[in-house]
């Protein structure tokens, strides 16, 4: 039974849909102002694994992550640039549904973006005014958090304590404390004529109306780093619950900041780094992705060079033997059977205790290098290398990777060559056939010859 830690309650709860087989969930978006960093994709990853577990579990899943395109950084940079807000945020909203390809995270089932959602917004301030959890001062409507008893119950902060950590800002409000839901226009900036008057969203107002409109007024679990607890979760939880007077999320899931070096990513630092920045540098994106889920997301990751490097060397070493296996056909003395149901019912029991990745990803690891010793004794059956290789695929939905595709590919562009040397020994083209060995070798395969015929596999 899958567990969960719920920043709300603070602790692990069995999770329970609240319909049968199917789970809903919101997931906090880019604000596209720029190319998202790797603490960015921390989150969008850990969401991924979560997403691509409870479908492993048999759920269907139906995920929504916003976009945010029109607040005070979106809207600075265009005026920088000297063009449409809209032609701003595109570039970026592009780059980052590249950047989700090359790191094989699934797409979500909807992205809705801030400015086409508008009038939600408008309906939802308009509840809340009329339920008098909002105010209009001076053209701007802010929530009275006040008004609101259980403000606070997320963070676990008092009302009395939120004023001095609300973000400040330049509009005139009853109390400092309060958020805005809607500002008032600007002679230079983007707004939109509504029943609310002139101006544009606030940026917690969003999410509450987004998730709300694909998901229902209740869904069940909402996503984030630690970073979007508070204001902004906490203000979700507000305004969506004084305008409806249910429960709105429940299961809040936050990871854990990202440092690089040891150090809070900052660009002034020299240590920022965008995927953008590490693809160019030649690393391998399956190995980025490795490393950004290899530890468990409510720990801190320190995201180093040398990490991605190690995440390759480990990826090498699961595609390696997936590779190898394909050559094997000893029928050894040594049945595999058991270990390989213990490591897929550890992997499952790891991943059901909050997503313990760390722990998964060990019992996986020793199965692969138990099935190599056995094969270098040539103790192990073809058969059970089959049903590793099957538990590695099926695992893989969870993890994503490893590209099976190309990995066949590979074995099969192998095979041909190991045949065509075959047929040149046949030939006595001995010339031909040492200049295949060759080839494979600088591609990094070593090919033996055994009474069986020829067998091959990859340097470590």
């Amino acid at each position: 039974m899958l567990h969960l830690y719920n920043t709300l309650t603070r602790k692990k709860e069995k999770f329970v849909s609240l319909q049968k087989g199917i789970v809903k969930i919101y997931s906090c978006g880019p604000t596209v102002y720029d190319y998202a960093h790797i603490g960015n994709f921390r989150a969008y990853v850990f969401e991924d694994l979560l997403r691509r577990y409870l479908k492993y579990k048999g759920y269907q899943v139906f995920q929504v992550m916003n976009i945010t395109d029109v607040d005070d950084k979106t809207i600075a940079g265009a005026k920088k640039e000297k063009i449409e807000l809209n032609s701003f945020t595109q570039r970026y909203i592009k780059a980052f549904f590249k950047d989700l390809e090359k790191l094989n995270i699934e797409q979500a089932e909807v992205y809705p973006q801030a400015t086409k959602h508008i009038p939600e917004m408008v309906n939802l301030i308009k509840i809340l005014l009329k339920e008098g959890f909002a105010y209009e001062k001076d053209g701007s409507i802010y929530f009275k958090i006040s008004r609101f008893k259980d403000y606070g119950k997320l963070s676990q902060m008092p009302i009395s304590n939120t004023e001095r950590r609300e973000q400040a800002d330049e509009y005139d409000k009853e109390n400092p404390s309060d958020f805005a839901l809607w500002k008032k226009a600007k002679a230079d900036e983007p707004f939109w004529q509504t029943d609310i008057g002139k101006g544009r969203p606030g940026w917690h107002i969003e999410c509450s109306a987004m998730s709300m409109k694909y998901l229902g007024e209740s869904f069940d679990i909402h996503t984030g780093g630690e970073d979007n607890i508070f204001p902004h979760h906490e203000n979700e939880i507000a305004q969506s619950e004084a305008a409806t007077g249910k429960k709105f999320v429940r299961y809040w899931l936050h990871c854990k900041f990202l440092l690089v070096n040891n150090e809070k990513m900052a660009k002034s630092k020299g240590n920022f780094f965008t995927l953008r920045d590490l693809l160019v540098k030649g690393y391998n994106p399956s190995a980025i992705r490795f490393l950004l889920l290899s530890t468990h997301y409510r720990s801190a990751l320190n995201f180093t060079e040398q990490g991605i490097k190690q995440a390759e060397q480990a990826l090498k070493r699961l595609q390696d033997f997936y590779l190898n296996i394909n050559n094997y056909k000893k029928k050894g003395s040594i049945s595999f059977t058991r270990r390989i149901e213990e490591t897929k019912i550890g992997f499952e029991k790891a991943m059901d205790d909050d997503l313990n990745i760390s722990q998964a990803l060990a019992g996986l690891f020793n199965l692969v290098k138990d099935a190599n010793i056995a094969i270098s004794k040539e103790e192990i059956c073809g058969g059970d290398l089959k049903e590793i290789k099957n538990l590695i695929e099926k695992i893989n939905t969870v993890l994503g990777i490893l590209e099976f595709a190309q990995l066949e590919e590979i074995d099969k562009n192998i095979k041909e060559l190991i045949e065509q040397r075959g047929l040149a020994r046949e030939r006595k083209d001995f010339k031909l056939a040492d200049e295949i060995r060759k080839g494979l070798k600088q591609k990094g395969i070593i090919l033996e010859d055994t009474k069986d015929g020829g067998r091959w596999k990859k340097i470590s």
